[in-house]
């Protein structure tokens, strides 16, 4: 069925596992729910369950669109029921009944706020887990997109794999982040498939002046993100360089760990912990490399954000979104995945050498313009109106 946009633009819905976790989602969900509002669209983001303890972003200020959280905890954990002995488990069965019903009645609130949208609105599912309350509301007459902010090896390596296929099968279209994963969920027989970049949070001026003996991580300080290989890295770069520091910034699971570490390997006085900062680019403006050593990304936005500010990026080549993101020895250096050898190296050759440094910042800040936040809501709005056809 056709619909006709209203004048004022769509409504659209952003539904994610949580409105104000911290991490990549939720920086990419308020960005483009600002993004969308900006274009005259009226956002509503919805989040399943409440942050963690301690994992909740803080917005600087009020944000100009609705949201809202359908539980006040998290739901009941549940086992699957296997075999006679798991069906006859009574107390097991109560569970999944209480967590059905309550799948059902969040659901229903969905249905209740999809059903007041205006003709042409479109609801987008960021994570898998989200999607498994949208397939149970009604979302007759709206478009559907799907989202995986991972790589495709991410969710090959996880039960993701099995329940991307399962609920995002009949989406009007599952968006992952590359050319390159598009490819592969295609060969894993998904027929619905399309690629979309992150855009740029930001596009400053002009470059960071790269003059600080300063090498820049901002990240989560979980197992994923590598922290600890960069640890290892700096161990060899630090004694060769004393006078530059590691500074990191991000909290985590992982931080404790991540200091002992630190002090394990003699490295106290070359880094520093500079815990969570809401102030990116000014952090990116005090550092003259950008170092990351992820074991798993999607597209990363903190490498988006080091470019943007003219910070030439060393990094593990851990996924399709890095290779898209980086033009190896263009704009920044890729090193092999985990190998820290090979990625202190690259560390050590933008500190060592000015002239490369500079080249690769400035082509950096150049190159990444190609995600800037007008191209990337220009794409998204000609999707909207594609598949609203």
């Amino acid at each position: 069925m056709t619909h006709q946009t209203t004048v004022s633009g769509r409504d659209i819905f952003i539904v994610s596992n949580s409105v104000d976790e911290m991490g990549g989602v939720t920086t990419w969900t308020h960005q483009m729910a600002r993004e969308f509002t900006a274009r005259g669209h009226r956002v509503h983001v919805i989040g399943i369950t409440p942050a963690p303890e301690g994992r909740r972003h803080e917005f600087p200020d009020a944000l100009p669109y609705d949201t809202t959280t359908l539980y006040d905890g998290h739901p009941p954990q549940v086992r699957p029921l296997r075999g006679l002995k798991g069906k006859l488990n009574a107390a097991e069965r109560r569970r999944h009944a209480a967590r059905a019903a309550g799948m059902r009645e969040r659901a229903d609130r969905m249905t209740a706020l999809f059903a007041a949208a205006r003709p042409g609105a479109v609801v987008i599912v960021t994570q898998v887990w989200a999607m498994e309350w949208v397939s149970l509301a009604d979302t007759k007459n709206l478009v559907v997109i799907g989202m995986s902010h991972e790589s495709y090896a991410a969710s090959a390596g996880s039960s993701r794999l099995g329940r991307v296929k399962r609920y995002y099968k009949d989406v009007d279209r599952l968006l992952v982040l590359t050319p390159g994963d598009a490819d592969q969920w295609i060969r894993a027989g998904m027929d619905n498939i399309g690629h979309m970049p992150n855009a740029l949070p930001f596009m400053p001026d002009t470059p960071a002046p790269r003059t600080e003996k300063v090498v820049a991580c901002i990240g989560r300080l979980s197992h994923e993100k590598g922290v600890d290989m960069l640890l290892d890295s700096w161990a060899e770069i630090a004694s060769h360089h004393p006078d530059w520091k590691l500074r990191i910034y991000g909290a985590g699971d992982e931080e404790d760990a991540l200091r002992q570490r630190t002090t394990f390997l003699g490295l106290d006085e070359s880094v520093e912990w500079m815990g969570r900062t809401n102030d990116v680019l000014g952090a990116l403006s005090q550092a003259s490399v950008f170092a990351q050593a992820s074991r798993a990304e999607g597209f990363p936005i903190t490498l988006l954000e080091a470019m943007a500010a003219g910070v030439p990026c060393a990094a593990f080549d851990c996924a399709p979104g890095v290779r898209e993101i980086i033009r190896d020895g263009e704009d920044g250096l890729l090193a092999r995945l985990g190998n820290t050898m090979e990625l202190g190296g690259h560390i050590s050759a933008l500190i060592t050498d000015k002239e490369l440094r500079d080249r690769m910042g400035d082509a950096a800040f150049e190159n990444v313009k190609r995600y800037a936040a007008d191209e990337i809501t220009d794409r998204w709005e000609a999707l909207f109106a594609f598949l609203e056809r």
